[in-house]
């Protein structure tokens, strides 16, 4: 068995920076922030040069979408550092703050509803380096999903966004026909054609947009495009899934002034240790959606980011 001369203190310190130590070794995995898991090559060949140069050459991928360089030596560690920071990367993705923001590939998918890409990496700048020095009451994690199919788990994070396309129906220009061709495309059997007229029931419709342009006399339009936001979601010891908002949101501002709101409503209310889920519950769901209605968090936000 190795001796570990780390001091405990240390290691605490270069856990802080994103560096996880190699059980029973004194050497680290320096964990790398991709913003949304989407790299560049030449920012690939740096993570390879640098594993090889300061690691022991083993590079592996993370639930959040991080990649982690093994084998890296404490006394290289800012060497590592310095040396990616050439391709515009860094390490962190760790503490009671922010995570790492992950999000899909709705931007290139068939399915995809919005641009994930776009949405998840102007929520990594605003919220995951704008709000790095932030200590929350414990880790808050957020993702971004292009569509129902929900490949990217949002409901279950602490906040999760998904894509939505909203149905729109002209009663007046359905034909009732008897293969109607959006009740045959629709994969949720939210669409029937009921007394000569198509009906969409909204308990089971989730938006997922795979009836537009499937009726023949164009009575329904699928135009309109929106983002559904869940909260409360975890995976782990415990879990929970994430409960909707009931508004569907059709503006990205709003959606990025509400994911501010929950992270202030967390910091404000939240107690330490304590996942998101649970300060909803003990708050209450429906006050924690007044209040993310409002705008009396936003208007309390330096007071809230200055408190201990």
């Amino acid at each position: 068995m190795a001796t570990l001369t780390i001091s405990p203190e240390e290691e605490k310190r270069v856990k802080g920076l994103g560096f996880l130590s190699n059980k029973g070794t004194d050497n680290f995995s320096g964990r790398v922030i991709t913003v949304n898991g989407k790299i560049t090559a030449q920012q690939m060949k740096c993570i390879s040069e640098a594993a090889e140069l300061f690691g022991n050459g083993v590079v592996t991928m993370t639930a959040r979408l991080t990649i982690e360089v093994q084998g890296i030596p404490f006394d290289r560690i800012e060497e590592f550092r310095a040396y990616i920071a050439k391709a515009g990367l860094v390490t962190g993705g760790t503490g009671a703050k922010i995570r790492p923001v992950v999000s899909c590939k709705g931007t290139t998918c068939q399915y995809g509803l919005i641009d994930t890409f776009d949405l998840s990496e102007k929520v990594h700048h605003r919220f995951f380096e704008g709000y790095g020095a932030v200590k929350l009451p414990h880790k808050f994690k957020i993702a971004v999903g292009g569509c129902p199919n929900n490949c990217m788990k949002p409901d279950l994070n602490d906040l999760g966004v998904i894509g939505q396309r909203l149905p729109k129906l002209d009663v007046d220009a359905c034909k009732g026909c008897k293969k109607c061709g959006v009740e045959l495309a629709c994969p949720m059997k939210a669409a029937k054609v009921v007394d000569g007229k198509l009906v969409i029931d909204p308990s089971i419709c989730n938006n997922c947009g795979r009836c537009a342009g499937k009726c023949y006399f164009n009575a329904l339009s699928n135009e309109q495009y929106g983002y559904k936001m869940y909260l409360g979601g975890r995976w782990g010891k415990k879990t929970a899934v994430g409960r909707t908002l009931s508004h569907i949101f059709t503006d990205e501002k709003e959606v990025m002034d509400t994911i501010e709101k929950a992270l202030l409503l967390y910091k404000s209310e939240g107690k330490p240790g304590e996942r998101f889920a649970e300060t909803i519950d003990r708050i209450g769901f429906e006050k924690v959606e007044q209040m993310l209605a409002g705008d009396e968090l936003l208007a309390r936000k330096e007071e809230i980011l200055a408190a201990e």
